[in-house]
């Protein structure tokens, strides 16, 4: 029986890469309630995806019919400004390695997930996609933001050449279940609810907050991404290709909130009643990042976790996993493997 009949007559074959991350982990979830697919998942120790080769022998064995690349090395601004190097070439040769591989194996159908990060630093607010290399990006971000705009311009590339439909999703920044809670290389969500639990616990009276606190950002709950990955893979050709001219979709809550507002706001979850200390040193990033994702609600997906409600749930279940707890080395909370801020 030849190879296309085989994968005619079965549930189609779906690898999640990264799935041990937020967004990749969110987006498992989502596959195994809508049922009727069978998952293929790979963790970092079985499948080194910065190794093209064993990326090709993978795709090569394993006959996959879709992809959802949520696999990227990420952090937030001091893991970025500390680790450049590592951030561009890891997230270039994930991208690369993937999208390639995928073809080569007859793969027509993929989600490259990138990140609101390659958007120019003061880009029009809210954002749209036809923003992208208007400007120059946020400097912190710079490496990260090339490798992720690579993996755009590759699958545009390869929908181009070879006829592929290769898609992709721009999130606002995430949190929710299986984030990063490094106190020193996760974003500011996770980083926000590891110290003021921790300041909580032991009754610090004055927790200091990266910034001046004025910076707007967006929040998206991965799991409402998870919902969009879906939804965007689902759409018809010729309605994704309608929807997003410049080869992407914006994901975004359409709300904005301080930093300041998002740090009093996670105290209160998390009980701490002492003081938040604004660090002026300490850079902002960009001051807005809003994303102007009218298009992807014009195909029926909207968000639907408000943030109070969405950080008191990824709150509970931190708590649930012992990812806050005191005692638990911050090393090992580190996930190479997690998908996009």
């Amino acid at each position: 029986m030849s190879d296309a009949r085989t994968r005619q007559d079965r549930r189609p074959r779906v690898f999640v890469a990264g799935h041990r991350g937020m967004a990749g982990s969110a987006i498992v979830r989502a596959l195994e309630a809508a049922g009727n697919v069978t998952l293929v998942t790979r963790t970092h120790a079985e499948l080194d995806l910065c190794e093209q080769q064993a990326v090709r022998a993978f795709f090569a064995s394993e006959h996959i019919d879709e992809v959802y690349l949520a696999a990227a090395r990420v952090g937030g601004i001091h893991a970025n400004d500390t680790y450049p190097a590592e951030f561009i070439q890891q997230n270039l040769a994930i991208a690369a390695n993937v999208i390639d591989a995928a073809w080569r194996s007859g793969v027509k159908h993929l989600l490259f997930l990138g990140s609101s990060c390659i958007y120019p630093k003061y880009a029009a607010q809210p954002m749209r996609e036809d923003a992208l290399l208007t400007g120059a990006l946020e400097p912190t971000n710079t490496p990260y933001a090339i490798a992720k705009i690579t993996g755009i311009v590759m699958c545009q590339s390869y929908n181009r050449q070879y006829g592929t439909d290769y898609r992709c999703v721009m999130p606002t920044n995430l949190y929710g279940p299986g984030d990063n809670y490094h106190p020193e290389n996760s974003h500011v969500v996770p980083g926000l609810f590891w110290r003021l639990n921790e300041a909580a616990r032991s009754n610090t009276p004055t927790v200091d907050v990266w910034g001046s606190g004025q910076a707007l950002r967006e929040f998206l709950h991965v799991d409402d991404l998870a919902r969009a990955c879906l939804h965007v893979m689902a759409l018809p050709a010729e309605a994704y290709l309608t929807a997003a001219p410049a080869g992407f979709l914006n994901v975004g809550s359409d709300d904005e909130i301080s930093i300041a507002t998002l740090a009093a706001t996670i105290a209160r979850v998390v009980g701490y009643q002492g003081n938040l200390a604004f660090d002026r040193s300490r850079p902002d990033g960009t001051p807005r990042k809003r994303l102007d994702c009218q298009a992807i609600v014009a195909t029926g997906w909207h968000p639907t976790i408000g943030l109070e409600d969405g950080l008191a749930r990824t709150f509970r279940r931190a708590q649930a996993d012992g990812a806050l707890a005191s005692h638990v080395n911050p090393d090992t909370l580190a996930m190479p493997e997690t998908a996009t801020p």
